[in-house]
C-alpha cells in the first residue's frame, strides 16, 4: 500500500450538489480534509443558487464559481450528478480537468456509459475509476457500499477508504462494477414497480387484506403493506432519478443483445409514481 497523504493535503471537489453531492460534501468537510469545493449547475439558477451556496458555506464547501474553478484545484473529483447527465458531465469535465486528478463516477449508469465517460476523462490525462453505488446513500452516508472498477481504482481507495469510504475493487476494466449495479437495480426497481402497482390495485379492488395475507403466506416474514408504502414513498421522492436508472439498465440490456421493453417499462412506472399522490390509490397517470 502506498504512503497515506496526510488529510491537509487531499483536495476534493463535487460535481452535483444535489442530495449525494451534499451528504458526501459535508461529511469530508468533518474529516478535515484540506479542501472541499462543490459546483453544480444550479449555482447558476436565479431561483436555486442562494440557498445551494448558503447551505455549502455552512458546512464548510466552498460554491465554486465554474466547473473549471473546480477541476484547477481538485486532486479528487467526485461526479454525483444524474444517470441521464452522467456522459455530459464527463465530457464537460475532459476540458478542464488536471492531469493526474482521479474522477470518480459515482453515476448510476450503463457499462457502455462508463466506458465512453472512461475513455474522456482518461484521453485529458487524468484517472477514471467508476463507482458502482449498491445502496441508497441518505441512511449510510459516506459509508454506502460502492464497488470499484478501473486501473487506478485501487489507488483512489487507498486515498479515500481512510476517509471513512466502504470500497470494494472488483475489476480494472471499466463496466464490470456498473454492471453488478445495473443488473442489481433491475431487480429492486422492477419488484418496486411490481409491488406498488400491486397494492393500487388491490385498493381500488377492495381485496388489500386477502392479498397481503396470500403474499405473507408465500413470504413468510415481509409485511406487504408496510413494504407497499415504503416503496411509495421512495418511488414518489426518486421516481425521477431511478427512472433515469432504469432507462440506463435498459440500454444496458439493448447492448447485450436482450429484450429492454420490460426495463422500459417499469423506467416508465417510476416515473409515474415520482408524480403520484400520496391519497391517490391510483397513481399519476
Amino acid at each position: 500500500m502506498s504512503a497515506q497523504v496526510p488529510l491537509t493535503a487531499l483536495k476534493l471537489g463535487l460535481v452535483g450538489y444535489g442530495e449525494v453531492g451534499t451528504i458526501l460534501a459535508h461529511a469530508l468537510h468533518e474529516k478535515s480534509v484540506g479542501w472541499v469545493g462543490a459546483w453544480d449547475v444550479l449555482f447558476r439558477d436565479p431561483g436555486e443558487a442562494a440557498a445551494m451556496k448558503r447551505c455549502a458555506a455552512e458546512h464548510g464547501v466552498e460554491a465554486c464559481a465554474s466547473l473549471k474553478d473546480l477541476l484547477s484545484r481538485a486532486g479528487i473529483v467526485v461526479s454525483a450528478v444524474t444517470a441521464a447527465n452522467a456522459l455530459d458531465a464527463a465530457r464537460e469535465a475532459a476540458k478542464w480537468i488536471q492531469p493526474g486528478t482521479f474522477f470518480l463516477d459515482l453515476n448510476s449508469a450503463s457499462p457502455s456509459t462508463k466506458v465512453e465517460a472512461a475513455k474522456l476523462i482518461d484521453g485529458a490525462g487524468a484517472h477514471y475509476v467508476e463507482a458502482g453505488v449498491m445502496a441508497s446513500v441518505p441512511p449510510y452516508g459516506i459509508r454506502v457500499p460502492m464497488l470499484l472498477g478501473g486501473k487506478q481504482a485501487r489507488a483512489l481507495a487507498e486515498k479515500l477508504v481512510p476517509l471513512g469510504f466502504d470500497m470494494t475493487v472488483v475489476d480494472e476494466r471499466i463496466g464490470v462494477a456498473s454492471a453488478i449495479k445495473m443488473c442489481r437495480s433491475i431487480m429492486i426497481k422492477g419488484i418496486e414497480a411490481l409491488i406498488l402497482d400491486c397494492a393500487r390495485a388491490c385498493k381500488l379492488t377492495g381485496v388489500e387484506a386477502d392479498v397481503s395475507a396470500s403474499l405473507a403466506e408465500t413470504f413468510p416474514g415481509i409485511d406487504w403493506r408496510k413494504l407497499a408504502e415504503h416503496m411509495a414513498g421512495r418511488v414518489r421522492e426518486h421516481g425521477i432519478r431511478r427512472a433515469a436508472e432504469m432507462r440506463e439498465a435498459a440500454d444496458m440490456l439493448a447492448d447485450l443483445g436482450i429484450d429492454p421493453t420490460l426495463c422500459r417499462a417499469v423506467a416508465d412506472a417510476q416515473e409515474r409514481g415520482a408524480g403520484a399522490s400520496e391519497d391517490d390509490p391510483k397513481g399519476a397517470q
